[in-house]
């Protein structure tokens, strides 16, 4: 026994230190250029500076709202979305030490207590050949161990730790979206309610018009046409708001959801446009940092070092196996005899299997896992690509925001002087009804789009501290 086992055993470590499976991981993903630090500086808004100084972990603390700051801590604990990531992230990290403990020797013990009577005609398990009717207790402990000859087991546990870091990286990565679709949602629904007061503006101001009209047909300074036209206008602008509520009432649904709340149920304070103020300073993205920190793309990168390491198991399930096992026990018919001299026993086994033919099954699997990492590699040079595309994206979205703010905002001052003279006007008889009904179209319609430019600026703002990685990282 000892001349071939002692060998073995020596063996046994220098195979366990080979290896099969890809050694190198190159996406070949390229990396474009650093943007150049930009100013965003419109005449009737405030100024933003891109750095290209790292993202904070309460980004959104920037937008100055402590009503804000409530609703993301109260989003990063109930959302259901996060839950499930968090679930999904144990699971595959109490899968990862599954796997891990399965390559280290097992140890069992058993204890079987058995009560027998056989035949006279059979040769009974005792020593007394006359018992037919008897008791045998047995005792054992089995130790097995598969070394890991061509790395096969740990290949195995790299699969199973990377498959736990794809799961960390989504859920840091879904931490974000919930952040940031929760903080798009507030702009959003503030919007909304000041489109809904401009709209209710717009009917008050229709409202006093048509009064206006009503008064000045008593007295024959106007017909019928007029008051028919001044109706119009008065019936269009009150036509503008049942969708504005609805859009407005499916935001607060949209917002509760993200706090893990059921639609109807009360809702904490919301911030309005006013009181969210717009970031001074805004991330810029250099292409290697973005790599680093963007949490989608280190998921994709995570997933492509599961991928090598699928491959190096499929390559090892064609190689050898070893297989080693010891038993040791006892049995008699009494229990306190299990150590008595004679009743011990022991087992040492050994094995080795090939796989000869399997029906070309184990070469498909690993041409399977071999496609399976390119397809990784293609993931992941994806998942760098949209990642840049977002902050341009982002970045082009702050400067053309700027210019329609910008735009939006001299378009609703000079409308709503121009409206101040055509009433004045018209109450001196000047004008007719439709320059009257021409200028208030204009300006409610100058005042919605600079909410709306207001609005965008601040949701693109949103945009590029996502694009540039503003992760929310938990607990580990």
């Amino acid at each position: 026994m000892t001349r071939w086992a002692l060998p073995l055993l020596a063996m046994v470590p220098m195979l366990s230190g080979c290896a099969v499976g890809p050694r190198i991981l190159d996406a070949h993903a390229v990396l474009p250029p650093p943007a150049e630090p930009q100013r965003f500086a419109p005449r009737a808004g405030p100024e933003q500076i891109t750095h290209d100084n790292a993202v904070a972990k309460d980004w959104w603390r920037a937008f100055g709202s402590p009503e804000l700051d409530t609703l993301v801590d109260d989003a990063l604990q109930h959302a259901t979305d996060l839950a499930m990531a968090d679930a999904a992230l144990r699971q595959a990290r109490e899968q990862a030490g599954a796997i891990a403990g399965s390559a280290l020797p097992q140890v069992d013990a058993t204890f079987q207590p058995q009560r027998t009577r056989v035949s006279h005609a059979l040769a009974p398990a005792v020593t007394d050949g006359t018992q037919s009717l008897y008791t045998l207790h047995i005792a054992q402990v089995t130790i097995s161990y598969g070394p890991d000859l061509f790395g096969g087991n740990r290949a195995r546990i790299r699969s199973a730790r990377a498959a736990a870091d794809v799961a960390r990286y989504r859920l840091d990565a879904a931490r974000a979206t919930v952040v940031a679709n929760l903080i798009v949602a507030v702009i959003q629904r503030a919007s909304l309610a000041d489109q809904i007061d401009a709209a209710q503006t717009s009917v008050s101001i229709n409202q006093d018009i048509l009064q206006n009209q009503l008064r000045r047909q008593r007295l024959g300074a106007i017909g019928a046409a007029d008051i028919a036209t001044q109706e119009t206008a008065l019936a269009t602008a009150e036509a503008a708001l049942p969708s504005l509520v609805r859009a407005e009432a499916h935001q607060r649904v949209l917002i509760g959801t993200l706090l893990g709340r059921a639609a109807g149920r009360d809702l904490p304070p919301l911030p309005n446009l006013a009181a969210l103020a717009l970031p001074h300073d805004v991330p810029l993205a250099i292409p290697s940092e973005l790599v680093a920190r963007r949490p989608d793309v280190r998921a994709a990168r995570a997933q492509l070092e599961g991928a090598g390491a699928d491959v190096g198991v499929a390559i090892a399930a064609r190689l050898p196996n070893l297989q080693l096992s010891a038993s040791g026990g006892g049995a008699a018919q009494q229990v306190f005899d299990l150590v008595q001299n004679g009743n011990p026993f022991w087992t040492l086994i050994g094995g080795l299997a090939q796989p000869i033919f399997h029906g070309g099954a184990l070469r498909h699997q690993q041409r399977a896992a071999e496609a399976a990492l390119d397809g990784a590699k293609a993931q992941y040079r994806a998942s760098v690509l949209q990642a840049f595309g977002e902050v341009s994206d982002a970045l082009t979205g702050l400067r053309t925001d700027a210019d329609a703010l910008d735009a939006a905002a001299r378009a609703s001052d000079a409308s709503a002087r121009a409206l101040g003279y055509i009433r004045r006007q018209l109450a001196l008889g000047d004008v007719g009804t439709l320059a009257l009904l021409n200028a208030s179209a204009a300006d409610a319609q100058a005042r919605a789009q600079r909410i709306q430019a207001r609005a965008a600026r601040l949701s693109d703002t949103v945009a590029i501290f996502q694009a540039a990685g503003g992760g929310v990282v938990g607990e580990r």
